[in-house]
């Protein structure tokens, strides 16, 4: 029998991730876990908001896909060991590239989910 406390949790949390959210001009990123290396990775890549509010290209000036892959280039790599080191490493840095405290939010979220499934050997996939 599933928690009636848990099943409401992620119903709430379900519904949370549905919301809509201003996205960050100066990019985004991909998160996985390196289970060889035993790290938490973010590659960071550039984008620009259109007229639209979508991120696009800043190579081909298109709208980038929500699903399916796509080739692009990153341009950082961010390491950590622990999400508390890839959030001092990202966010107690000079020159942070995350310009949205919400985006900062979602990202420590990640990274904290990352690192659980990393540590308890599960799959990890970006919400």
């Amino acid at each position: 029998m599933i928690n009636p406390a848990i099943a409401n949790t992620t119903a709430l949390d379900d519904k949370l991730s549905q919301r809509f959210i201003q996205l960050d001009e100066n990019g985004y990123f991909i998160i996985y876990v390196d289970r060889d290396a035993q790290l938490i990775c973010a590659k960071h890549y550039t984008n620009f908001i259109n007229n639209k509010g979508l991120a696009c290209d800043p190579e081909t000036g298109e709208p980038l896909p929500c699903t399916g892959k796509v080739e692009r280039q990153a341009t950082t790599l961010f390491k950590g060991r622990t999400a508390k080191e890839l959030c001092i490493e990202l966010f107690e840095k000079p020159d942070c590239l995350v310009t949205r405290l919400d985006h900062a939010a979602y990202l420590g979220r990640e990274f904290v989910r990352a690192e659980i499934a990393m540590l308890n050997g599960q799959e990890y996939v970006q919400d």
